[in-house]
């Protein structure tokens, strides 16, 4: 019965972790631009929701929408603002700008006099809750997290596949430059892509915000959600979700069975030995070129 709930708690983490690369895989797919400030739009979001449950006194549900709302505006933002001046450019230099960007974030956040370096409960109305089953213990915060990753990735599913809107992102995703001669608006398709990974990370930012609180460098978490989506490979939005609970379910058994210090670097070596048995990850697709 330990293994079981050791998975279940994995699953639960992997479930940010896949919401992290979703993101990661969303702009990949429609802008071949990785972004590493993903994360610190997480922390961001959870931040915003801090915000509008303390300070607005929202209920639960609304701030959950105040923080999608606040964090998707972000991340258009910075694709305007920040990202499109750069198009054209080499890969690497917009990579370094999300670097920067991340850091940016964190640094901006620990100026905020009421916020600093310290952190900060996210008010919850299942905080402590536990559910019994046999010798078997669920926290409510563990079921939420992993019944609201299953309905987000719903909700994109159907988005993608029954909208005129997800129908013209994934033909953008395929070819940016046919779309654009079919008449798609690739620049504004674009923004909404950023804006809507975003949203995304500020979900994850609220669920995880039971688990470790509101801080500045909770966005680091990124990191380990980059993995994620290497694993998934970085052309699948499924693989994304799919290499975030591979990821949760090896550190969580590894934190518990192996030696210490070993689930910090779990994620890594799964990616590595990814790599080296099948590069695309699990549901990657091999990109041919005819030279």
């Amino acid at each position: 019965m330990q293994i079981v709930q050791l998975v279940i708690s994995g699953l639960a983490q992997g479930c940010i972790y896949g919401l992290i690369a979703l993101g990661f895989v969303l702009i990949y797919k429609a802008t071949e631009t990785v972004n590493f400030a993903q994360g610190e739009l997480m922390m961001i979001g959870a931040f915003a929701g801090l915000f509008a449950a303390t300070t607005l006194g929202l209920p639960y549900w609304l701030v959950i929408l105040a923080a999608m709302a606040a964090t998707a505006l972000i991340g258009l933002a910075i694709e305007r603002v920040v990202l499109q001046p750069i198009l054209g450019h080499p890969a690497f230099s917009i990579v370094m700008v999300t670097i920067g960007l991340s850091y940016m974030a964190r640094g901006l956040v620990t100026m905020i006099p009421v916020v600093g370096t310290d952190t900060h409960a996210l008010p919850v109305p299942f905080r402590g809750e536990i559910f019994r089953l046999g010798t078997l213990v669920i926290s409510a915060e563990h079921i939420v997290i992993i019944a609201a990753t299953i309905v987000l990735c719903g909700l994109l599913a159907a988005m993608f596949h029954y909208t005129k809107v997800g129908i013209a992102m994934q033909a953008m995703s395929q070819n940016q430059l046919a779309a654009y001669y079919m008449g798609i608006p690739v620049k504004r398709l674009s923004g909404l892509i950023w804006g809507i990974s975003a949203a995304v990370a500020a979900i994850a930012g609220i669920l995880l915000a039971p688990l470790t609180f509101v801080h500045a460098n909770m966005g680091l978490i990124g990191i380990k959600a980059f993995p994620a989506a290497v694993i998934g490979g970085f052309t699948s939005l499924p693989g994304a979700i799919v290499g975030g609970l591979i990821i949760g379910v090896v550190e969580s058994l590894a934190g518990f069975y192996l030696m210490e210090g070993f689930k910090d670097v779990a994620a890594f070596v799964v990616v590595l030995l990814m790599l080296v048995f099948k590069p695309t990850g699990l549901f990657g697709e091999t990109a041919r070129k005819k030279v």
